[in-house]
């Protein structure tokens, strides 16, 4: 009961506040990956020989200023996803309530960011620049030689990983505390509104990609 509360009260937490705070972070993440991992590379040392590499930094530069954006265009999908989904299950609960569900549980991804930095920092410590984009931990990708694989497949097995069967788990939790009801209601909203959306999405992504 005492974790349980403390669930509840990080979940009633201050939605600017939080997002803010997530960006920073973001940030600081990327910027770690991006110029202790990526631009150790082999690839990068050629391009700055060759005084190309402005390019790249601008690439990077738009990575840093689109990070509130992207979040801001993922909260508001995935929280009208899980609105939707309490409303096709009966169950009143308001979009903030589930954009903030949503903004909470992105948390999660920066654990894989962080390992995958430590991993090529102090395990794999000689990467190519297609090995650190074909690296995911805990994903399906690591289970086939991304050499072997068509590009179009290596977003869905990376996207298919340890941490979005978590991040469901957190959708729900955040759902069963929202809508004080039984935890197995929150299960069923997810797996009936976000799950198939994400599984779509993946399905799109290999029909279009070329």
């Amino acid at each position: 009961m005492h974790f349980e509360k403390k669930v509840r009260e990080f979940f009633e937490i201050d939605k600017r506040l939080y997002f803010v705070f997530l960006c920073l972070i973001t940030f600081l993440v990327l910027l770690i990956k991006k110029n202790f991992v990526e631009n150790e590379t082999a690839a990068f040392e050629v391009l700055e020989s060759r005084g190309q590499i402005g390019v790249l930094n601008l690439i990077n530069a738009f990575q840093y200023l689109t990070i509130p954006f992207f979040y801001l265009w993922k909260f508001t999908f995935t929280g009208f996803i899980l609105w939707l989904g309490s409303f096709a299950f009966g169950y009143k609960i308001s979009f903030r309530k589930c954009w903030q569900i949503a903004m909470i549980a992105e948390t999660l991804f920066l654990i894989p960011e962080m390992l995958k930095i430590i991993y090529f920092m102090y395990v794999f410590t000689d990467p190519n620049l297609f090995e650190i984009r074909a690296f995911y931990p805990f994903s399906l990708m690591n289970l086939v030689d991304y050499e072997e694989v068509a590009s179009k497949w290596h977003y869905p097995l990376k996207a298919l990983n340890i941490f979005e069967i978590i991040y469901w788990a957190i959708l729900m939790y955040g759902i069963h505390f929202a809508v004080k009801k039984k935890r197995e209601v929150a299960v069923l909203i997810v797996l009936f509104s976000y799950v198939p959306v994400f599984l779509l999405w993946l399905w799109f992504y290999v029909s279009v990609y070329k």
